[in-house]
């Protein structure tokens, strides 16, 4: 089965991502965790120009293509085969983080979807959305130490329009996509996270 996580920047996603994969071994299952942008080593090249420097850095469409270029590398390198191994795939982010970021930040949506449909053309099996108050995510992102806060330099109002962008997804994908209250401890988060697994 593959499995993303996503949420806005500050979430818990990749701790519940983390947390997901290692229950999941915890039964006996083979999982491969990754990340978006990220995965691979050339999708983890990408992965430093994406989420480093200035938050004006790209135009939208050039962002849009990176963030492809990166997925398709970690597809074809380590989730296909993976898959294809029956193993469980748990993803932090994947394309549903493209539809809400890129398109919030003056991207079209429509143009999103048909490179996701032309360049990736696989969705997870499940995408789990760690929903929470955008001003208590924002200062935990910004409170993390590293340069990757890119987008939490974008400030509150853009993780407000970023969440309700996650809640439209959940009303389009109805069958894919949940949303899970990250209101509580780690611990709390996650069992809401495996009461959601089929």
């Amino acid at each position: 089965m593959f499995i993303s996580l996503e949420g806005i920047d500050g979430s818990g996603k990749s701790t519940q991502a983390r947390m997901l994969a290692d229950h999941l071994e915890a039964q006996g299952r083979t999982v491969l965790r990754t990340r978006e942008p990220g995965g691979s080593p050339g999708a983890e090249a990408i992965r430093a120009l994406l989420v480093e420097g200035d938050p004006g850095r790209w135009s939208p469409m050039t962002e849009l293509l990176l963030y492809n270029a990166a997925r398709r590398d970690n597809l074809e390198r380590r989730i296909e085969p993976a898959l294809a191994r029956g193993e469980w795939v748990v993803t932090d982010r994947w394309t549903d983080s493209t539809r809400v970021y890129q398109s919030t930040r003056g991207g079209d949506r429509a143009t999103v979807d048909a490179l996701q449909d032309l360049v990736i053309g696989r969705e997870p099996d499940l995408t789990l959305v760690i929903d929470m108050d955008p001003q208590a995510a924002l200062a935990r992102g910004l409170a993390r130490p590293g340069q990757e806060d890119r987008f939490e330099q974008l400030g509150l109002t853009f993780q407000e329009t970023v969440r309700t962008g996650y809640a439209a997804l959940a009303r389009d994908f109805p069958d894919r996509v949940r949303l899970i209250d990250g209101d509580g401890t780690a611990e709390e988060v996650a069992a809401r996270v495996r009461a959601a697994l089929p």
